[in-house]
């Protein structure tokens, strides 16, 4: 990964990073060594750089056995042997249950991402607020315990870094058992999108209250993107009572403290991506590829199995350009590359009985002896997916709703045919991305179906200097920048 530089006040930190998944992951080996893998994720990517330069800990939740044995201590996460301070809190089986199964997933993504279907769900019951009290909060209270122990040992001045969705509560909590000059600065980046008030209206009072002011008791509020962030003050308008929102400033006083909100769009660590997709095995996969597709077009998509990723519908337009544009049929080839995600909640479960079905009525009404319209793959297999991203002519994003969809990101990067970026209105990548794009309606199946055949028919012209602009936006603004833009607002907000 390229070096990090800090300057001046973001320099002279220290950082306190909490997380529901950790850096690492451990496991015990058969002689009862205790060892590590490291995750692949953007966050742990993009804090791994950060880590060389300042003193830094991580607190997240134990996922393993493993885990709960190692507890806490010094790792190393990087080739030079820059260590990191990790500490894993253990709640009870029952209480992450309900913290993580019932209040994070499915009930504050679902909204998040506006896929409930409110007619029918969710049903807020005795289980639900159990839930939210033994699990959410109780555990948003374990973080913030961790935290200021950590802090104990930490010299000042300090930044929080409080990661996504899970740890809603945990700013508030931090606030009101610091005293005021002992408070280090806390940011709080959420990775979801953040939906308009009248959709947190599905949330009941009490929840929907204690998430709110719970965000207000940080400093600075980091979104993927700018409506997110307006949509947040908006929700504060709505429901924070004695809340004193600026839309101008962005920001939001509340209780005698300013809350800074702002867009923070992630991305991707562009000089690691481009060295896997040099790797030996990522060219082992080409090969893959090639066999699949043959002599015709591509079009892809990668996506975890959620309903939020809209994959039904993208078949579904598919098979409305083969009935629309019949020469096609034989010359293009959908190649779906999938990752199971949360089978144990039913949504997801049922959502992949769904999709398998859709594609099996794709390739029964067109399907040929020598050509199967939609081939779908399932398991997580990261080079195969780098690989297939070097040969698409199209890839398409066509998610109901994305914090940001990295696959957006990664694909300009990789390809190696100026394919084309067809990108939802309505993921995260659009507000940096849409002027090179084709941007689509995600709902709207017959202007998804008229996309494809656009894409397809683009002159050589046209795609080369659209894929060019693309890799120039995402190379600009990588991994890197995403970090280093929260720590310049906090040191120009003199946090």
């Amino acid at each position: 990964m390229e070096e990090l530089n800090l300057e001046g006040d973001a320099a002279r930190r220290s950082v306190v990073i909490a997380s529901n998944r950790g850096p690492v992951t451990f496991q015990k080996e058969a002689g009862g060594e205790l060892t590590f893998q490291r995750g692949s994720g953007g966050l742990v990517t993009a804090l791994t750089g950060l880590i060389q330069h300042i003193d830094a800990s991580w607190i997240s939740c134990a996922i393993s056995e493993a885990d709960k044995e190692w507890r806490a201590g010094q790792i190393p996460l990087t080739e030079h042997e820059d260590k990191i301070y990790l500490k894993f809190i253990a709640p009870e089986k029952d209480a992450y249950e309900g913290y993580y199964n019932v209040i994070a997933n499915p009930l504050l993504w679902f909204l998040q991402h506006s896929m409930w279907n409110v007619p029918y769900v969710p049903v807020i019951t005795k289980d639900t607020w159990k839930a939210w009290e033994n699990g959410y909060v109780a555990i948003n209270r374990m973080f913030a315990q961790a935290i200021i122990e950590r802090l104990r040992h930490m010299s000042a001045p300090v930044l929080v870094m409080l990661q996504d969705y899970h740890l809603y509560l945990a700013a508030h909590e931090l606030r009101s058992r610091i005293p005021p000059r002992q408070r280090p600065t806390i940011l709080h980046f959420t990775h979801i999108p953040w939906p308009g008030p009248e959709y947190w209206g599905v949330l009941p009072p009490t929840m929907r209250y204690s998430i709110l002011e719970g965000l207000c008791g940080a400093d600075v509020l980091g979104f993927q993107t700018n409506n997110d962030a307006l949509n947040f003050i908006r929700t504060c308008e709505t429901y924070l009572p004695r809340a004193s929102t600026n839309y101008k400033k962005g920001r939001i006083w509340y209780r005698n403290h300013a809350t800074h909100v702002r867009d923070f769009p992630i991305s991707i660590d562009v000089a690691a991506l481009n060295g896997l997709a040099n790797s030996t095995e990522v060219r082992e996969y080409q090969s893959e590829i090639r066999d699949i597709v043959g002599d015709r077009k591509l079009v892809l998509r990668i996506d975890r199995i959620e309903p939020s990723k809209n994959i039904v519908r993208g078949f579904q337009a598919f098979e409305e350009f083969l009935d629309l544009y019949p020469q096609f049929c034989e010359q293009v080839t959908f190649l779906a590359l999938l990752v199971p995600s949360r089978m144990d909640v039913e949504q997801y479960h049922e959502y992949l009985d769904v999709l398998m079905a859709a594609a099996g009525q794709v390739n029964a009404n067109y399907g040929t002896p020598d050509w199967e319209p939609i081939r779908i793959m399932v398991g997580e297999n990261y080079p195969r997916a780098i690989a297939a991203l070097k040969h698409y002519d199209v890839l398409m994003v066509n998610a109901i709703a994305d914090g940001m969809n990295l696959v957006a990101k990664e694909g300009p990067i990789v390809n190696q045919r100026d394919g084309v970026l067809m990108l939802s209105e309505r993921a995260g990548a659009r507000q940096q991305l849409a002027s090179g794009s084709i941007v689509i309606p995600p709902c709207d199946i017959f202007a998804t179906a008229q996309a494809i055949h656009q894409a397809l028919s683009l002159p050589a012209e046209e795609r080369r200097v659209n894929a060019e602009r693309l890799r120039w936006l995402i190379e600009r603004d990588d991994i890197n920048a995403w970090l280093r833009q929260q720590l310049e607002a906090v040191s120009e907000l003199n946090l």
